[in-house]
């Protein structure tokens, strides 16, 4: 198998041919499978698989949809995209906001392999650790879709600690039935003690970051978590 199937993908999205075709040349050497595009638009009209390690050397300045409002898109992904922005003459608000945007780096044209390569390598370490982490959370909220709405409302309650007659009491049943509900989902959610199962919810965003108690669920929600980002469906989102 080639190495460039281990390497990811690179997307080239800039409107400048010559930066095109040179950092092309450069990363197919470097290992890199590559693909380029001269505008945000070309890149989002592609079909793409979130299924593989990538990122995207994006210019700032690009006609029509920005550098910074394609970042915005890739963000928006369940997994995102890293993004490495590449411009000619940049300024301190885009690069402020780039950075905190979550961008990889912030480069001047023309960019050197010595400060590229290194800077590809590391997003494409964050784009394998974002996959990981959305495909474990998909793991994850399978089992919770397991779980009965009695089951899950048990699951709020033990995760921060209360106990079983507590539980018994606040739900208006007995202490018995709890520790059937207990036992079962824990079970659904393949984990093997209390411990396991906190982190779980953890994972699944159950917890409010200011409080650190599960969120409470509205009537008739069934197993569903709060709204997370979209999962990429095969093609690029363009917001309108």
């Amino acid at each position: 198998m080639p190495a460039a199937t281990f390497a990811g993908t690179v997307f080239i999205v800039d409107d400048e041919t010559s930066v095109r075709k040179s950092l092309v040349r450069l990363l197919v050497s470097a290992g890199y499978v590559v693909e380029a595009f001269a505008s945000a638009e070309d890149f989002l009209g592609q079909p793409r698989s979130a299924h593989h390690t990538g990122c995207v050397l994006l210019d700032v300045s690009l006609p029509g949809l920005s550098g910074l409002d394609l970042q915005q898109v890739l963000q928006a992904l369940a997994p995102p995209l890293p993004v490495i922005f590449l411009t000619g003459h940049g300024d301190v608000p885009s690069s402020v906001r780039a950075m905190k945007g979550g961008a990889v780096d912030y480069l001047t044209k023309p960019v050197c392999a010595e400060a590229l390569l290194p800077a590809i390598a590391l997003a494409m370490d964050r784009s394998r650790a974002a996959r990981e982490r959305h495909a474990e959370r998909l793991e994850l909220q399978r089992h919770l879709d397991q779980l009965t709405d009695r089951e899950r409302e048990v699951m709020e309650f033990v995760v921060r600690g209360w106990m079983n007659k507590q539980v018994a009491a606040e739900l208006g049943t007995v202490e018995k039935t709890i520790k059937v509900h207990r036992a079962r989902l824990i079970e659904k959610m393949g984990v093997s003690s209390l411990a396991e199962l906190v982190l779980v919810a953890e994972k699944l965003g159950m917890f409010s970051p200011e409080s650190g108690t599960p969120r409470p669920r509205s009537p008739g929600s069934g197993n569903q978590l709060p709204r997370q980002q979209p999962a990429f469906s095969g093609r690029w989102q363009n917001p309108a």
